[in-house]
């Protein structure tokens, strides 16, 4: 290994980059953002490496989701409210029904990049340049639009201090208080199946929260009651806008990517000797891995040599996205390997990426029953193998849309034109994210049977 410092992946090969054509606005720009406040600060980030470190032991969950890729045009206090909501929905079930803290982690505030398996798209005949996030070029399909402009990566900035900004309020201002879980349920969703079942849990947690008040152990004694922790992350594949926010801890002298808690490498560019492993490597904060089904175990450990060379606990989480009917086969021999080897990490699942179709219609989608069954497999592999199951990655939003097919809703290929607002993938709405954490709940207790 090469000394580490935050440019060093410039010397190294770099995937899915943009091409900007004016090298000056670029320079102007990473200039600009070098001067920035820190989004997020290295002592959260620190914090989140000590709660993964519990779901690393088995001691708590993970549960991650939030937007395939957030949108400047989209970007409003309601939307992020609702999704926001929506997680601490998702939190609550998996806690009471799994029996266990829940670390909850969003895509968020950074999340505005997207890798594309093709450079170019093409429409009646006309070629242009793949969209490749807000952060990046427009969706418009126009040739002006698809020009890369580093100065997006300056709005993206602004959007991100924005965001964090209003989920701190709503994470510490008592927005997350307990004793408001009826207030929780969006409108959209209070006719639904799943509805009912969370109010009838409400009404337990209600319930023992009166008991604990008759204790003397109320949101004022106990402040977890009223407060919930909420960490950040994206994907790492934009260097310039990393290398950009990343700074030296005044407390202990030691690099971390202040765009947000946790950074993840895709399965895109997850190759040991490329620039966004190199970039990683020398951050502090704690990193995800994607985990395709093309990943060879011998990799795998290679990747981990590289990445948490130390074997910290907390440091590593791998995310599995294997697809349904791939994770016994394809999942099996990395948890072996990395079993044997004694490698610290937490395992969570991502059952999106891997079962995106298109559907007759003509929309990019995914099956809920598909993804269903690929974190059921997850857990099944997990429990046989004498491994724990750490957590889920899920593509998810609280805005009322029709991407994702099934559910209790049953939504089906003729309902996805009335609310299709992805600019890439597809994503669970609220309702169907809630009976998804309600499964997970069922799996967890069926874990521990």
């Amino acid at each position: 290994m090469t000394q580490w410092t935050p440019d060093s992946w410039r010397r190294k090969p770099a995937l899915q980059l943009p091409n900007y054509p004016d090298q000056v606005a670029l320079q102007q720009a990473e200039a600009k953002l070098a001067k920035m406040p820190p989004l997020v600060f290295a002592g959260e980030a620190a914090t989140l490496k000590k709660r993964l470190a519990s779901v690393s032991e088995g001691k708590a969950f993970l549960l991650q989701g939030g937007d395939c890729a957030e949108s400047f045009a989209e970007f409003s206090a309601i939307k992020i409210r609702d999704t926001f909501r929506v997680m601490l929905q998702m939190a609550v079930v998996l806690t009471f029904g799994g029996g266990m803290p829940v670390v909850k982690v969003g895509r968020v505030a950074g999340q505005f990049a997207k890798p594309r398996s093709s450079d170019t798209e093409t429409k009646e005949g006309v070629s242009l340049p793949s969209y490749r996030g807000d952060i990046i070029n427009d969706l418009d399909f126009t040739e002006s639009a698809r020009v890369p402009d580093p100065n997006r990566m300056l709005d993206a900035y602004h959007q991100a201090a924005a965001t964090l900004n209003l989920l701190r309020a709503f994470a510490q201002g008592g927005y997350a208080d307990l004793h408001k879980i009826h207030k929780w349920n969006l409108n959209f969703v209070k006719d639904s199946p799943m509805s009912q079942r969370f109010e009838d849990m409400a009404h337990r947690i209600e319930e023992a929260l009166k008991f604990m008040e008759a204790c003397g152990i109320t949101s004022e004694t106990v402040p977890a009651i009223r407060e919930t922790e909420f960490y950040t992350s994206h994907e790492a594949l934009l260097m310039p806008y990393e290398e950009g926010l990343t700074r030296t801890d005044s407390l202990t002298g030691e690099w971390y990517d202040t765009s947000g808690h946790l950074l993840w490498i895709g399965a895109r560019t997850h190759q040991a000797e490329n620039a966004q492993i190199e970039f990683v490597r020398g951050i502090k904060n704690p990193l995800g891995l994607k985990c395709s089904p093309a990943l060879h175990p011998d990799e795998l450990i290679r990747l981990i040599d590289v990445l948490n060379p130390d074997n910290e606990p907390g440091r590593l989480t791998l995310i599995s996205r294997m697809g349904a009917g791939n994770v016994s086969e394809k999942l099996t021999p990395l948890i072996r390997r990395v079993k044997e080897e004694g490698r610290h990490v937490v395992w969570s699942c991502d059952p999106m990426h891997g079962n995106t179709e298109t559907s007759s219609s003509g929309y990019k989608t995914r099956q809920f029953d598909n993804i269903l069954s690929e974190v059921r497999e997850f857990f099944t592999v997990h429990k046989s193998e004498g491994t724990w199951p750490g957590g889920v990655h899920f593509e998810m939003t609280g805005q009322d849309v029709t991407e994702c097919t099934g559910g209790a809703d049953k939504l089906s290929d003729g309902d996805l034109a009335s609310r299709y607002h992805t600019a890439c993938d597809p994503r669970l709405n609220a309702n169907q994210s809630l009976e998804l954490a309600f499964l997970v709940a069922d799996e967890l207790r069926a874990f521990h049977e």
